[in-house]
């Protein structure tokens, strides 16, 4: 048995590995900003990820031997796990990072609804309390000004971004379902490699790669590569270590981004922003913390 963390220690660490994963986004936008396309970024990620896993794998000697019956809805998971990640990647192309990860949030929400509309739980009234709290942040997080920079593009980015948070509600379901005998290193290690190889097939048939075109760009692709494998292994440390009601400090990522998108890409956000980033933060701990 892995040896426990103190509650603070696990909340700490839990905050370190969510500030990695914004700032994976963080990066992204950098990338993007020079040069970088999507599916490029989406290609580097899911490559290094599943290298890294794979190697981890070897090491610690973890059977890799998938069971046919299984095969089927890990490519499906699979196939999702890109969908996801190119959506979210094209909602930071467009609109503040922390706004494309606010609406992704929504996913715990929808995970809860589909899993009602499933008959795998009874609906529970008393979690629509946070669910219609995280829709006001929500509705407070995205009151752009029109005439404020990249406005414009908040539509499109906000579709982007709930068509990601979609299709990792049906993932979350598939892993708590269907393939939550897998140990959880090969089922990420197993959906990441389809990611990376379907990913790498279909943008280079349809010519959707661009490499950066300066530095910044080249900085910003290694940054979202190397960040997103340190939050991953950092996740697979701690969350064995840490009991379940402090895994809701993992929901400080859009608030870290938050503040990463004002400090290193000057993006500028208002107090009444701020106020519904917070309440769809807090409404989904809220809603974690009733589903335990």
């Amino acid at each position: 048995m892995e040896a426990k963390m103190t509650p603070g220690l696990g909340i700490l660490m839990l905050i370190g590995v969510a500030s990695c994963f914004a700032s994976n986004h963080l990066c992204a936008r950098i990338a993007f900003d020079h040069g970088t396309s999507v599916a490029t970024a989406v290609s580097v990620r899911a490559t290094f990820t599943s290298l890294l896993l794979l190697a981890v794998m070897r090491l610690q000697r973890i059977p890799m031997a998938i069971p046919r019956a299984l095969r089927g809805k890990t490519l499906l998971a699979g196939l999702l796990i890109l969908t996801q990640s190119y959506c979210l990647y094209s909602a930071v192309a467009l609109i503040p990072p922390a706004l494309a990860l606010l609406v992704f949030q929504t996913s715990p929400m929808l995970y809860v609804l589909l899993t009602w509309g499933l008959g795998k739980e009874q609906p529970r009234w008393m979690a629509l309390a946070p669910m219609l709290l995280a829709l006001v942040g929500l509705g407070l997080a995205l009151n752009v000004q029109p005439g404020s920079s990249g406005a414009a593009n908040i539509p499109a980015g906000v579709a982007w971004a709930f068509a990601s948070g979609c299709s990792m509600t049906v993932v979350y379901y598939l892993n708590a379902n269907a393939l939550k005998s897998l140990d959880g290193r090969l089922r990420t290690f197993a959906m990441t490699a389809v990611t990376a190889v379907a990913v790498i097939v279909i943008s280079t048939a349809a010519g959707l790669h661009s490499l950066p075109k300066d530095g910044y760009g080249w900085l910003g692709l290694a940054g979202l590569a190397v960040l997103y494998c340190v939050a991953m292994m950092g996740l697979f440390y701690v969350l064995p270590r840490v009991s379940s009601t402090t895994t809701g400090a993992l929901n400080f990522e859009p608030i870290a981004l938050l503040v990463l998108g004002w400090v290193v890409l000057g993006l500028t956000v208002t107090a009444l922003q701020v106020v519904g980033a917070f309440l769809v933060v807090g409404a989904i701990a809220w809603l974690g913390l009733m589903k335990r």
